[in-house]
């Protein structure tokens, strides 16, 4: 049966944030950390070595991606709420607005010469 490695790539995002998605590795590859040519890469020396060592190195990589990840998604969330109250505090400026013209308008009816009210 094939072996799922979560390994994270980063690509950009659109408020300069970065996005984490998984990928598969192919068919026969063992567990990353285990040394050369056994799925863990020529990702360093310690790596090579493989062991207990290079899996500690790969958990804490995957630690680290993860941790970034979440910040990621923390400043995200915080950037749309952000963007949602500006948002709310625009809409309530041009009902204010809004309502300010039609004073406006109906003054000038009542005010105009030949309006209904001064007809009768």
């Amino acid at each position: 049966m094939a072996s799922l490695v979560r390994a994270v790539r980063i690509r950009p995002f659109v408020c300069g944030l970065h996005s984490l998605g998984p990928r598969m590795m192919s068919d026969g590859l063992g567990e990353l950390g285990s040394g050369s040519g056994k799925g863990g890469g020529a990702g360093g020396s310690i790596r090579e070595a493989g062991g207990t060592l290079g899996k500690k190195e790969v958990a804490e990589e995957e630690m680290y991606f993860r941790r970034l990840q979440q910040q990621q998604l923390s400043e995200l969330k915080k950037h749309h709420a952000d963007e949602i109250r500006q948002r709310e505090l625009d809409i309530k400026r041009h009902k204010e607005a809004i309502e300010r013209h039609k004073l406006k308008i109906r003054d000038l009816e009542r005010t105009a010469p030949g309006s209904q009210s001064d007809s009768d």
